[in-house]
Protein backbone atom coordinates (compact mmCIF):
# COMPACT_ATOMS: atom_id res chain seq x y z
CA UNK A 1 0.00 0.00 0.00
CA UNK A 2 2.94 2.68 0.71
CA UNK A 3 2.72 4.80 -2.09
CA UNK A 4 5.90 6.01 -4.62
CA UNK A 5 4.54 8.37 -6.31
CA UNK A 6 6.24 11.60 -6.46
CA UNK A 7 4.74 14.81 -6.84
CA UNK A 8 7.98 17.13 -8.21
CA UNK A 9 5.35 19.23 -10.28
CA UNK A 10 3.16 20.35 -7.11
CA UNK A 11 -0.10 20.43 -8.88
CA UNK A 12 -1.67 19.42 -5.78
CA UNK A 13 -1.93 23.59 -4.80
CA UNK A 14 -4.39 23.45 -7.25
CA UNK A 15 -7.00 21.39 -4.86
CA UNK A 16 -6.22 24.57 -1.91
CA UNK A 17 -7.27 27.16 -4.18
CA UNK A 18 -10.80 28.97 -4.58
CA UNK A 19 -13.35 28.30 -6.82
CA UNK A 20 -16.53 30.07 -7.71
CA UNK A 21 -19.82 28.57 -7.52
CA UNK A 22 -22.09 27.08 -10.65
CA UNK A 23 -25.20 28.66 -11.47
CA UNK A 24 -26.41 25.66 -13.24
CA UNK A 25 -25.35 21.68 -12.65
CA UNK A 26 -23.05 20.76 -15.92
CA UNK A 27 -23.25 17.55 -17.87
CA UNK A 28 -20.20 15.07 -17.02
CA UNK A 29 -18.42 12.91 -19.80
CA UNK A 30 -19.08 9.70 -19.25
CA UNK A 31 -16.13 6.81 -20.25
CA UNK A 32 -16.96 3.55 -19.46
CA UNK A 33 -20.36 1.95 -18.13
CA UNK A 34 -22.01 3.40 -14.65
CA UNK A 35 -24.07 0.45 -12.75
CA UNK A 36 -27.45 0.66 -14.38
CA UNK A 37 -28.50 0.32 -10.52
CA UNK A 38 -26.61 2.99 -9.50
CA UNK A 39 -28.83 5.99 -9.48
CA UNK A 40 -28.68 8.97 -6.55
CA UNK A 41 -26.53 11.65 -5.26
CA UNK A 42 -22.86 11.98 -4.29
CA UNK A 43 -23.14 15.06 -1.61
CA UNK A 44 -19.48 16.23 -0.28
CA UNK A 45 -18.86 19.11 1.92
CA UNK A 46 -15.35 21.25 1.54
CA UNK A 47 -13.65 24.42 1.50
CA UNK A 48 -14.06 25.93 -1.21
CA UNK A 49 -12.84 30.12 -0.66
CA UNK A 50 -9.86 30.42 0.78
CA UNK A 51 -9.69 34.32 0.69
CA UNK A 52 -11.60 37.35 1.21
CA UNK A 53 -10.71 40.66 0.27
CA UNK A 54 -7.19 41.21 0.92
CA UNK A 55 -7.33 38.48 3.68
CA UNK A 56 -6.29 34.75 3.30
CA UNK A 57 -7.99 32.23 5.49
CA UNK A 58 -4.72 29.94 7.23
CA UNK A 59 -5.82 26.52 7.88
CA UNK A 60 -7.26 23.92 5.49
CA UNK A 61 -10.30 24.03 7.82
CA UNK A 62 -10.88 27.74 7.71
CA UNK A 63 -11.97 28.09 3.93
CA UNK A 64 -15.46 28.83 3.30
CA UNK A 65 -17.88 26.07 2.91
CA UNK A 66 -18.57 24.46 -0.78
CA UNK A 67 -21.09 21.65 -0.82
CA UNK A 68 -20.54 19.70 -4.39
CA UNK A 69 -23.09 16.87 -6.05
CA UNK A 70 -22.82 14.42 -8.34
CA UNK A 71 -25.88 13.27 -9.81
CA UNK A 72 -26.84 10.38 -11.42
CA UNK A 73 -29.62 9.64 -13.11
CA UNK A 74 -30.68 7.61 -16.46
CA UNK A 75 -27.40 7.06 -17.15
CA UNK A 76 -26.11 10.45 -17.17
CA UNK A 77 -23.99 12.50 -14.91
CA UNK A 78 -24.33 16.14 -13.85
CA UNK A 79 -22.31 17.98 -10.98
CA UNK A 80 -23.25 21.05 -9.25
CA UNK A 81 -21.90 23.42 -6.26
CA UNK A 82 -22.74 26.02 -4.23
CA UNK A 83 -21.35 27.79 -1.13
CA UNK A 84 -23.39 27.55 2.19
CA UNK A 85 -24.84 30.85 2.72
CA UNK A 86 -23.53 30.76 6.83
CA UNK A 87 -22.94 33.60 9.21
CA UNK A 88 -19.75 33.65 8.44
CA UNK A 89 -20.05 33.47 4.81
CA UNK A 90 -22.73 36.15 3.86
CA UNK A 91 -20.94 38.58 6.53
CA UNK A 92 -17.58 37.99 4.99
CA UNK A 93 -18.53 38.44 1.46
CA UNK A 94 -20.64 41.84 2.62
CA UNK A 95 -17.60 43.30 4.40
CA UNK A 96 -15.16 41.24 1.87
CA UNK A 97 -12.93 40.49 5.22
CA UNK A 98 -12.91 37.52 7.26
CA UNK A 99 -15.48 38.84 9.79
CA UNK A 100 -15.94 35.73 12.19
CA UNK A 101 -12.95 33.89 13.58
CA UNK A 102 -12.27 30.37 12.07
CA UNK A 103 -10.36 27.15 13.05
CA UNK A 104 -7.13 28.65 12.75
CA UNK A 105 -7.68 32.37 11.16
CA UNK A 106 -8.42 35.07 13.60
CA UNK A 107 -11.38 37.98 12.82
CA UNK A 108 -10.37 41.42 13.59
CA UNK A 109 -12.49 44.26 13.84
CA UNK A 110 -13.49 46.35 11.00
CA UNK A 111 -10.86 48.70 10.54
CA UNK A 112 -13.70 51.65 9.11
CA UNK A 113 -14.56 51.79 11.94
CA UNK A 114 -13.74 54.41 14.89
CA UNK A 115 -11.71 53.99 17.73
CA UNK A 116 -14.24 53.52 20.86
CA UNK A 117 -16.15 51.13 18.26
CA UNK A 118 -13.01 49.42 17.42
CA UNK A 119 -12.20 49.19 21.08
CA UNK A 120 -15.57 47.86 22.17
CA UNK A 121 -15.75 45.17 19.38
CA UNK A 122 -12.43 44.03 20.26
CA UNK A 123 -13.24 43.03 24.33
CA UNK A 124 -16.93 41.59 23.30
CA UNK A 125 -15.17 38.40 21.97
CA UNK A 126 -15.03 35.74 19.64
CA UNK A 127 -18.53 34.22 17.73
CA UNK A 128 -18.65 30.78 17.20
CA UNK A 129 -18.62 29.97 13.89
CA UNK A 130 -20.84 28.19 11.65
CA UNK A 131 -18.63 27.34 8.62
CA UNK A 132 -19.88 23.92 8.07
CA UNK A 133 -17.25 22.47 5.78
CA UNK A 134 -16.61 19.23 7.13
CA UNK A 135 -19.35 16.54 6.45
CA UNK A 136 -23.28 16.42 5.26
CA UNK A 137 -25.15 13.95 6.18
CA UNK A 138 -29.24 12.78 7.35
CA UNK A 139 -31.29 13.81 10.47
CA UNK A 140 -34.68 12.08 9.93
CA UNK A 141 -35.57 13.29 6.90
CA UNK A 142 -33.62 16.03 6.39
CA UNK A 143 -30.22 17.20 5.25
CA UNK A 144 -27.43 18.95 7.29
CA UNK A 145 -24.10 20.26 6.33
CA UNK A 146 -22.23 20.33 9.99
CA UNK A 147 -18.63 21.44 11.26
CA UNK A 148 -17.92 20.33 14.99
CA UNK A 149 -19.90 23.59 16.57
CA UNK A 150 -22.99 23.95 18.16
CA UNK A 151 -24.08 25.33 15.02
CA UNK A 152 -25.73 22.91 11.84
CA UNK A 153 -26.91 24.11 8.55
CA UNK A 154 -29.94 22.51 6.83
CA UNK A 155 -29.94 22.17 3.56
CA UNK A 156 -31.52 21.07 0.44
CA UNK A 157 -29.90 17.75 -1.11
CA UNK A 158 -31.37 18.47 -4.29
CA UNK A 159 -30.76 22.54 -5.23
CA UNK A 160 -28.17 22.73 -2.60
CA UNK A 161 -30.17 25.77 -1.09
CA UNK A 162 -29.51 27.26 2.52
CA UNK A 163 -32.59 26.29 4.52
CA UNK A 164 -31.83 27.14 8.28
CA UNK A 165 -29.20 27.33 10.68
CA UNK A 166 -29.76 25.40 14.19
CA UNK A 167 -28.06 25.80 17.63
CA UNK A 168 -27.97 22.51 18.71
CA UNK A 169 -27.49 24.11 22.49
CA UNK A 170 -31.04 24.43 22.34
CA UNK A 171 -31.90 21.45 22.50
CA UNK A 172 -29.11 19.71 24.25
CA UNK A 173 -26.40 20.24 26.72
CA UNK A 174 -23.11 20.23 24.44
CA UNK A 175 -20.95 22.92 23.36
CA UNK A 176 -20.50 20.89 19.94
CA UNK A 177 -20.38 17.72 18.32
CA UNK A 178 -18.66 16.25 16.03
CA UNK A 179 -19.29 15.61 12.56
CA UNK A 180 -19.33 11.74 12.28
CA UNK A 181 -22.66 10.78 13.92
CA UNK A 182 -23.49 7.25 13.73
CA UNK A 183 -26.82 6.11 12.60
CA UNK A 184 -28.89 2.59 13.41
CA UNK A 185 -31.01 1.14 11.07
CA UNK A 186 -34.24 2.90 12.37
CA UNK A 187 -33.01 6.17 11.98
CA UNK A 188 -31.81 7.08 15.51
CA UNK A 189 -28.63 9.32 15.30
CA UNK A 190 -25.56 9.26 18.55
CA UNK A 191 -23.23 11.57 18.35
CA UNK A 192 -20.95 12.91 21.43
CA UNK A 193 -19.41 16.28 22.23
CA UNK A 194 -17.59 18.04 25.20
CA UNK A 195 -19.78 19.68 28.05
CA UNK A 196 -20.07 21.36 31.26
CA UNK A 197 -20.57 19.11 33.93
CA UNK A 198 -20.84 18.84 37.58
CA UNK A 199 -19.02 22.73 39.42
CA UNK A 200 -17.83 23.95 36.09
CA UNK A 201 -15.29 20.67 35.30
CA UNK A 202 -15.38 19.04 31.72
CA UNK A 203 -17.40 16.10 30.51
CA UNK A 204 -18.44 14.48 27.45
CA UNK A 205 -22.15 13.89 26.25
CA UNK A 206 -23.27 11.19 24.20
CA UNK A 207 -26.41 12.00 22.88
CA UNK A 208 -29.55 10.29 21.05
CA UNK A 209 -31.42 11.48 18.16
CA UNK A 210 -34.68 9.51 17.90
CA UNK A 211 -35.93 8.58 13.98
CA UNK A 212 -38.71 10.62 12.64
CA UNK A 213 -41.61 10.70 14.86
CA UNK A 214 -45.06 9.36 13.98
CA UNK A 215 -46.24 13.31 13.72
CA UNK A 216 -43.37 14.03 11.01
CA UNK A 217 -42.19 16.96 13.58
CA UNK A 218 -38.74 17.49 13.63
CA UNK A 219 -36.58 15.09 15.76
CA UNK A 220 -33.79 17.22 16.65
CA UNK A 221 -36.34 18.54 19.14
CA UNK A 222 -36.59 15.44 20.55
CA UNK A 223 -32.94 14.78 21.30
CA UNK A 224 -31.50 13.84 24.25
CA UNK A 225 -28.31 13.34 26.63
CA UNK A 226 -27.93 9.81 26.51
CA UNK A 227 -24.69 8.94 29.19
CA UNK A 228 -22.41 11.33 30.51
CA UNK A 229 -18.64 10.43 30.57
CA UNK A 230 -15.56 12.25 33.00
CA UNK A 231 -12.52 14.04 31.44
CA UNK A 232 -9.35 13.13 32.80
CA UNK A 233 -8.61 16.79 33.18
CA UNK A 234 -11.24 19.13 34.96
CA UNK A 235 -10.35 22.25 32.32
CA UNK A 236 -8.85 20.59 29.96
CA UNK A 237 -10.97 18.51 27.64
CA UNK A 238 -9.73 16.37 25.06
CA UNK A 239 -10.38 16.83 21.08
CA UNK A 240 -12.57 14.41 19.97
CA UNK A 241 -13.87 14.19 16.13
CA UNK A 242 -15.14 10.55 16.28
CA UNK A 243 -15.98 7.45 18.38
CA UNK A 244 -16.91 3.96 17.84
CA UNK A 245 -20.36 1.73 18.67
CA UNK A 246 -20.99 -1.26 18.78
CA UNK A 247 -24.16 -3.42 19.24
CA UNK A 248 -24.19 -2.67 22.86
CA UNK A 249 -21.57 0.02 23.73
CA UNK A 250 -20.15 2.97 22.99
CA UNK A 251 -16.57 3.31 22.72
CA UNK A 252 -14.81 7.19 23.21
CA UNK A 253 -10.99 7.77 22.81
CA UNK A 254 -9.79 10.03 25.22
CA UNK A 255 -6.53 11.24 23.03
CA UNK A 256 -3.92 13.73 25.12
CA UNK A 257 -4.70 16.83 22.34
CA UNK A 258 -6.26 18.78 24.94
CA UNK A 259 -8.03 21.77 24.40
CA UNK A 260 -7.60 24.54 27.13
CA UNK A 261 -10.54 25.69 28.80
CA UNK A 262 -8.88 28.81 30.14
CA UNK A 263 -7.21 30.12 26.77
CA UNK A 264 -10.30 29.36 25.27
CA UNK A 265 -12.59 31.80 27.57
CA UNK A 266 -9.49 34.11 27.62
CA UNK A 267 -9.81 33.66 23.63
CA UNK A 268 -13.38 34.99 23.64
CA UNK A 269 -12.51 37.95 25.93
CA UNK A 270 -9.59 38.95 23.62
CA UNK A 271 -9.60 39.09 19.81
CA UNK A 272 -6.29 37.47 17.84
CA UNK A 273 -6.60 33.89 18.85
CA UNK A 274 -7.99 31.02 17.07
CA UNK A 275 -9.73 27.46 17.88
CA UNK A 276 -5.85 26.05 16.85
CA UNK A 277 -4.14 28.27 19.58
CA UNK A 278 -6.40 26.62 22.61
CA UNK A 279 -5.13 23.34 21.86
CA UNK A 280 -1.80 21.60 24.04
CA UNK A 281 -0.66 18.43 24.12
CA UNK A 282 -0.43 16.40 27.43
CA UNK A 283 2.88 14.63 26.85
CA UNK A 284 2.33 12.09 30.30
CA UNK A 285 -1.30 11.29 30.22
CA UNK A 286 -1.12 8.45 27.41
CA UNK A 287 -4.25 7.62 25.93
CA UNK A 288 -7.67 6.40 27.69
CA UNK A 289 -10.72 4.40 25.99
CA UNK A 290 -13.66 4.81 27.78
CA UNK A 291 -16.98 2.84 27.34
CA UNK A 292 -20.75 3.04 27.88
CA UNK A 293 -23.44 0.73 27.28
CA UNK A 294 -26.66 1.53 25.31
CA UNK A 295 -29.30 -0.13 27.33
CA UNK A 296 -29.74 0.89 30.09
CA UNK A 297 -27.56 4.20 29.18
CA UNK A 298 -24.31 3.99 31.89
CA UNK A 299 -20.48 4.98 31.87
CA UNK A 300 -18.57 1.84 32.51
CA UNK A 301 -16.48 3.27 35.24
CA UNK A 302 -15.19 0.09 36.41
CA UNK A 303 -12.91 -1.07 33.69
CA UNK A 304 -10.17 2.23 33.21
CA UNK A 305 -7.92 1.23 29.70
CA UNK A 306 -5.28 3.24 28.63
CA UNK A 307 -2.31 3.17 26.62
CA UNK A 308 0.84 4.88 25.01
CA UNK A 309 -0.23 8.75 23.40
CA UNK A 310 -1.53 8.85 19.65
CA UNK A 311 -4.19 11.36 18.11
CA UNK A 312 -7.04 10.29 16.61
CA UNK A 313 -9.59 11.56 14.39
CA UNK A 314 -11.04 8.56 12.44
CA UNK A 315 -12.40 5.20 14.22
CA UNK A 316 -12.65 2.83 10.99
CA UNK A 317 -14.89 0.58 13.29
CA UNK A 318 -16.00 -1.49 16.34
CA UNK A 319 -17.35 -4.74 17.08
CA UNK A 320 -18.29 -7.10 19.97
CA UNK A 321 -16.92 -10.97 20.15
CA UNK A 322 -16.35 -13.78 22.91
CA UNK A 323 -16.72 -10.73 25.56
CA UNK A 324 -13.91 -8.55 23.88
CA UNK A 325 -14.84 -4.89 21.86
CA UNK A 326 -12.61 -5.12 18.97
CA UNK A 327 -11.70 -1.24 18.10
CA UNK A 328 -10.09 -0.48 14.32
CA UNK A 329 -8.95 2.75 14.13
CA UNK A 330 -6.66 5.12 11.94
CA UNK A 331 -3.78 6.42 14.72
CA UNK A 332 -1.00 9.00 14.76
CA UNK A 333 1.54 8.14 16.90
CA UNK A 334 2.74 10.58 19.92
CA UNK A 335 1.04 13.57 21.21
CA UNK A 336 2.06 16.44 19.03
CA UNK A 337 -1.48 17.71 17.63
CA UNK A 338 -1.25 16.24 13.70
CA UNK A 339 -3.56 19.35 12.83
CA UNK A 340 -0.44 21.56 13.08
CA UNK A 341 0.57 19.97 10.11
CA UNK A 342 -2.03 21.20 7.97
CA UNK A 343 -1.96 25.12 7.85
CA UNK A 344 -2.32 26.19 4.19
CA UNK A 345 1.37 27.73 3.86
CA UNK A 346 2.17 24.17 4.94
CA UNK A 347 0.40 21.89 2.33
CA UNK A 348 0.92 24.45 -0.29
CA UNK A 349 4.50 24.23 -0.45
CA UNK A 350 6.86 22.70 -3.00
CA UNK A 351 7.11 18.69 -2.86
CA UNK A 352 10.22 18.69 -1.33
CA UNK A 353 9.51 21.15 1.87
CA UNK A 354 6.06 19.36 2.21
CA UNK A 355 8.18 15.94 2.32
CA UNK A 356 10.31 17.79 5.18
CA UNK A 357 7.30 18.33 6.95
CA UNK A 358 5.46 15.16 6.95
CA UNK A 359 9.01 13.79 8.23
CA UNK A 360 8.44 16.19 11.64
CA UNK A 361 5.15 15.03 12.16
CA UNK A 362 3.45 11.96 14.26
CA UNK A 363 3.60 9.04 11.88
CA UNK A 364 0.54 7.42 11.09
CA UNK A 365 -0.69 3.24 11.52
CA UNK A 366 -4.17 1.88 11.22
CA UNK A 367 -4.47 -0.24 14.63
CA UNK A 368 -6.47 -3.01 15.76
CA UNK A 369 -6.88 -2.30 20.21
CA UNK A 370 -8.99 -5.21 21.97
CA UNK A 371 -10.64 -4.41 25.59
CA UNK A 372 -11.78 -7.60 27.69
CA UNK A 373 -15.40 -6.76 29.23
CA UNK A 374 -14.92 -9.55 32.04
CA UNK A 375 -12.24 -8.35 34.05
CA UNK A 376 -11.30 -10.18 37.09
CA UNK A 377 -8.53 -9.36 39.73
CA UNK A 378 -6.79 -12.59 40.08
CA UNK A 379 -5.89 -12.05 36.71
CA UNK A 380 -3.70 -9.06 36.98
CA UNK A 381 -0.25 -8.85 34.95
CA UNK A 382 -1.65 -11.31 32.60
CA UNK A 383 -2.62 -10.90 29.13
CA UNK A 384 -6.34 -10.81 28.97
CA UNK A 385 -6.98 -11.09 25.37
CA UNK A 386 -7.95 -14.42 24.26
CA UNK A 387 -9.33 -14.07 20.56
CA UNK A 388 -6.54 -16.41 18.31
CA UNK A 389 -6.72 -13.91 15.10
CA UNK A 390 -4.94 -10.97 16.67
CA UNK A 391 -2.05 -10.50 18.62
CA UNK A 392 -3.63 -6.87 20.88
CA UNK A 393 -2.96 -7.58 24.32
CA UNK A 394 -4.64 -6.28 27.71
CA UNK A 395 -2.85 -6.61 30.25
CA UNK A 396 -4.25 -5.62 34.40
CA UNK A 397 -2.32 -3.97 36.61
CA UNK A 398 -2.22 -3.20 40.20
CA UNK A 399 -3.50 0.05 40.22
CA UNK A 400 -7.13 -1.12 38.44
CA UNK A 401 -6.11 0.14 34.83
CA UNK A 402 -5.74 -2.06 31.92
CA UNK A 403 -2.90 -1.59 29.60
CA UNK A 404 -3.52 -1.72 26.40
CA UNK A 405 -1.04 -2.77 22.85
CA UNK A 406 -2.65 -3.17 20.00
CA UNK A 407 -2.01 -4.78 16.86
CA UNK A 408 -0.67 -2.79 13.59
CA UNK A 409 -3.25 -3.63 10.78
CA UNK A 410 -1.05 -1.42 7.99
CA UNK A 411 2.41 0.92 8.55
CA UNK A 412 3.70 2.76 6.01
CA UNK A 413 6.72 5.71 6.88
CA UNK A 414 4.55 9.16 6.01
CA UNK A 415 1.54 7.08 4.30
CA UNK A 416 -1.02 7.38 5.80
CA UNK A 417 -4.61 4.98 5.77
CA UNK A 418 -7.09 7.86 6.52
CA UNK A 419 -10.78 8.60 6.06
CA UNK A 420 -11.95 5.11 6.56
CA UNK A 421 -15.02 3.57 5.30
CA UNK A 422 -16.78 0.46 5.29
CA UNK A 423 -19.86 -1.30 4.21
CA UNK A 424 -21.86 0.65 7.28
CA UNK A 425 -25.61 -0.47 6.40
CA UNK A 426 -24.24 -4.42 6.42
CA UNK A 427 -20.61 -3.70 9.44
CA UNK A 428 -21.44 -1.24 10.96
CA UNK A 429 -20.79 -2.79 14.68
CA UNK A 430 -19.95 -5.88 13.53
CA UNK A 431 -17.02 -8.14 12.64
CA UNK A 432 -16.28 -7.07 9.46
CA UNK A 433 -13.46 -7.83 6.62
CA UNK A 434 -12.99 -4.75 4.73
CA UNK A 435 -11.65 -1.03 5.10
CA UNK A 436 -11.84 1.55 1.97
CA UNK A 437 -9.73 4.95 2.64
CA UNK A 438 -7.85 7.76 1.24
CA UNK A 439 -4.43 7.45 1.05
CA UNK A 440 -2.22 10.15 2.15
CA UNK A 441 1.67 10.64 1.03
CA UNK A 442 3.20 13.18 3.12
CA UNK A 443 -0.65 14.57 3.90
CA UNK A 444 -1.26 14.65 -0.02
CA UNK A 445 -4.05 12.21 -1.26
CA UNK A 446 -3.05 10.38 -3.90
CA UNK A 447 -4.63 7.01 -4.01
CA UNK A 448 -7.52 4.64 -3.01
CA UNK A 449 -6.71 1.98 -0.68
CA UNK A 450 -8.89 -1.41 0.57
CA UNK A 451 -7.54 -3.04 3.16
CA UNK A 452 -8.29 -6.54 4.61
CA UNK A 453 -8.26 -6.39 8.20
CA UNK A 454 -7.95 -9.37 8.82
CA UNK A 455 -5.45 -10.34 6.48
CA UNK A 456 -3.69 -7.21 6.21
CA UNK A 457 -3.87 -7.47 2.17
CA UNK A 458 -4.21 -4.48 0.12
CA UNK A 459 -4.92 -3.52 -3.14
CA UNK A 460 -4.62 0.06 -4.22
CA UNK A 461 -6.07 2.31 -6.73
CA UNK A 462 -3.60 5.05 -8.35
CA UNK A 463 -2.95 7.87 -10.67
CA UNK A 464 0.20 10.33 -11.74
CA UNK A 465 -1.04 13.85 -10.95
CA UNK A 466 -4.35 12.68 -9.94
CA UNK A 467 -5.96 13.46 -6.00
CA UNK A 468 -8.69 11.47 -4.89
CA UNK A 469 -11.43 12.28 -2.06
CA UNK A 470 -12.40 9.81 0.67
CA UNK A 471 -14.00 6.99 -1.33
CA UNK A 472 -17.61 6.56 -0.02
CA UNK A 473 -18.53 2.83 -0.11
CA UNK A 474 -22.17 2.05 -1.98
CA UNK A 475 -23.80 -2.16 -1.90
CA UNK A 476 -25.16 -3.65 -5.05
CA UNK A 477 -28.59 -4.06 -4.90
CA UNK A 478 -29.84 -7.79 -3.01
CA UNK A 479 -25.60 -8.04 -2.35
CA UNK A 480 -24.58 -11.21 -0.15
CA UNK A 481 -21.12 -10.33 -0.35
CA UNK A 482 -19.25 -7.68 2.19
CA UNK A 483 -17.43 -5.87 -0.73
CA UNK A 484 -19.79 -6.32 -3.19
CA UNK A 485 -20.38 -2.66 -4.27
CA UNK A 486 -18.91 0.04 -5.79
CA UNK A 487 -16.50 2.71 -4.66
CA UNK A 488 -17.69 6.49 -5.36
CA UNK A 489 -14.63 9.61 -5.12
CA UNK A 490 -14.36 12.65 -6.33
CA UNK A 491 -10.86 12.77 -8.42
CA UNK A 492 -9.19 16.09 -9.60
CA UNK A 493 -6.31 15.64 -12.40
CA UNK A 494 -5.04 19.65 -12.68
CA UNK A 495 -3.47 18.84 -15.76
CA UNK A 496 -6.09 17.28 -17.62
CA UNK A 497 -8.77 18.74 -20.38
CA UNK A 498 -11.76 18.29 -17.72
CA UNK A 499 -9.61 18.01 -14.19
CA UNK A 500 -12.63 17.45 -12.34
CA UNK A 501 -14.23 13.75 -12.33
CA UNK A 502 -16.18 11.72 -10.35
CA UNK A 503 -14.75 7.89 -10.42
CA UNK A 504 -16.88 4.88 -9.73
CA UNK A 505 -14.67 1.85 -8.87
CA UNK A 506 -15.31 -1.68 -8.31
CA UNK A 507 -14.94 -2.76 -4.46
CA UNK A 508 -13.74 -5.62 -4.98
CA UNK A 509 -10.46 -5.02 -6.78
CA UNK A 510 -10.40 -1.50 -7.33
CA UNK A 511 -10.63 -1.46 -10.86
CA UNK A 512 -12.61 1.16 -12.69
CA UNK A 513 -15.98 0.95 -13.94
CA UNK A 514 -16.24 4.45 -15.06
CA UNK A 515 -15.95 7.54 -14.51
CA UNK A 516 -17.63 10.91 -15.23
CA UNK A 517 -15.94 14.45 -15.99
CA UNK A 518 -16.50 17.76 -15.71
CA UNK A 519 -14.41 20.62 -17.21
CA UNK A 520 -14.29 22.13 -13.46
CA UNK A 521 -11.08 22.10 -10.98
CA UNK A 522 -12.64 20.80 -8.04
CA UNK A 523 -11.43 21.68 -4.78
CA UNK A 524 -10.31 19.18 -2.14
CA UNK A 525 -13.43 17.77 0.31
CA UNK A 526 -13.44 16.52 3.25
CA UNK A 527 -16.30 13.81 3.88
CA UNK A 528 -19.67 13.57 2.42
CA UNK A 529 -23.05 11.05 2.04
CA UNK A 530 -24.60 8.96 -1.14
CA UNK A 531 -28.23 9.69 -1.20
CA UNK A 532 -29.96 6.62 -3.35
Amino acid sequence: MVSRVEHPAASYKKIFESVEELNEPIPAVITGVIPSWLGGSLLRMGPGLFEVGDEHFQHLFDGQALIHKFDLKNGQVTYYRKFIRTDAYVRAMTENRVVITEFGTAAYPDPCKNIFSRFFTYFRGIEVTDNCLVNVYPIGEDFYAVTETNYITKVDPDSLETLKKVDLCKYLSVNGVTAHPHTERDGTLYNIGNCFGKNMSLAYNIVKIPPVPKDKSDPIEKSQVLVQLPSSERLKPSYVHSFGMTDNYFVFVEQPVKINLLKFLSAWSFRGATYMDCFEPNASMGTWFHLASKEPAGYLSSHKFRTSAFNLFHHINAYEDEGFIVVDLCAWKGHEFVYNYLYLANVKEEWEEVKKAAARAPQPEVRRYVLPLDIHREDRGKNLVSLSYTTATAVLHSDGTIWLEPEVLFSGPRQAFEFPQINYSKCCGKKYSFAYGLGLNHFIPDRIVKLNVQTKETWVWQEEDSYPSEPLFVPSPGATEEDDGVLLSIVVKPGAQRPGSLLVLDARNLTELARAEVNTIIPITLHGTYKP
